[in-house]
């Protein structure tokens, strides 16, 4: 692995370190839960991330506290960024963990800053922020107090169960500023859930977390993602699926066909043709034009999904308008956008 172009340079136009090299250190832990998997604990320069302009997500800014993850879902769009760190995008990204132990501490600096005007920011968009290494690093908690603190917007979206550890500041958050709170469950079909997504807690423990979010008075929606195709698009799967995240009591569903990018969409053949080698054919007709099924398959999904929706009464959330911090006293300094960084989605 090597650290050597994120160490810090001399001031330069455009050159923004991510962290010093002599900031790693690479702990392994021999207890069950965290065997085979190495965490590379650094110290980061930054912890907000901008989307890029052309990005179709409604927000601008992410964090993310987490680089790998331990889910290991062979679709996992952000596989690519592991190559970034010259770490192993296929099991690296399964078992090499980057955690960025001051992520509270920055993202706090950042939000006192008089040049940050409270832009909504999501997490959970690059690699989840929930995963098995968050009940060792409890990064979370410190998050969500400095976003609370500062009544700052702000959505999470998940597959892990452990947000519900954090139900507390979840509701104190909810009392000043909007929250919006996602689990991803894309099928309940435990066969491919087991091989597709092996490191993530089931889509029933999962619709569990909505069904406990709901009972103490905070909205969540589902992200019914990713609908494979092939293996759980078919009517029978979908419906099941969607009566599932009703019955758990989601506000909202919405569906998200499987995109293979670079990286993923490597990871993802190999796994496809080791276990259903009869689609390896299909699936590159599907995706010979690029990342993205065609979009009259992604209209047919989404199509049926809504229609599914309103036969089992999930309506729309309703999210109620952020409630803000009282200005400051004195005239701020004229606004001034934070710098560029890196990429997000879902």
């Amino acid at each position: 692995m090597r650290w050597d172009h994120l160490v810090e340079q001399p001031a330069t136009a455009g050159s923004s370190a991510l962290f010093a090299a002599e900031a790693v250190t690479t702990r392994t832990f021999d207890t069950p839960e965290f065997r085979g998997i190495t965490f590379h604990e650094i110290r980061a320069r930054s912890i907000m991330n901008r989307v890029p302009g052309a990005s179709r997500m409604p927000f601008e800014w992410t964090v993310n506290p987490y680089r790998g993850c331990t889910h290991a879902c062979v679709y996992c769009f952000a596989r690519r960024t592991h190559g970034y760190l010259d770490l192993d995008t296929g099991i690296g990204f399964d078992s090499q963990i980057v955690v960025k132990t001051n992520a509270p501490e920055l993202l706090r600096g950042h939000l006192a800053s008089a040049r940050w005007h409270g832009a909504h920011i999501a997490m959970g968009t690059n690699v989840d922020c929930y995963q098995r290494a968050e009940g060792r690093y409890r990064l979370m908690p410190g998050i969500i107090a400095a976003l609370r603190d500062h009544a700052n917007p702000f959505s999470i979206l998940t597959k892990g169960t452990l947000i519900l550890r954090d139900l507390e500041l979840l509701r104190q958050a909810a009392e000043v500023t909007d929250i919006g709170i996602s689990v991803s469950v894309g099928f309940v079909d435990a066969g491919l859930w087991r091989t597709v997504e092996p490191g993530t807690p089931s889509p029933e423990r999962r619709l569990d977390v909505v069904r406990a979010l709901s009972e103490h008075g905070i909205d969540c929606g589902v992200l019914m993602a990713p609908v494979v195709p092939f293996l759980g698009d078919s009517p029978d799967q979908l419906r099941a699926t969607v009566r599932a995240i009703a019955a758990a009591g989601a506000t909202s569903v919405t569906p998200l066909v499987l995109h293979l990018r670079p990286g993923a969409r490597e990871w993802y053949m190999q796994w496809l043709g080791k276990h259903h080698p009869h689609l390896v054919r299909r699936y590159e007709r599907m995706y010979a034009e690029g990342a993205y099924a065609p979009t009259w398959y992604q209209r047919r999904i989404t199509r049926h999904v809504h229609e599914l929706a309103a036969e089992f009464g999930i309506g729309p959330s309703h999210r109620g308008a952020a409630r803000r911090l009282p200005a400051r006293p004195e005239n701020p300094p004229s606004p001034e956008s934070p710098g560029p960084t890196q990429l997000t989605l879902i």
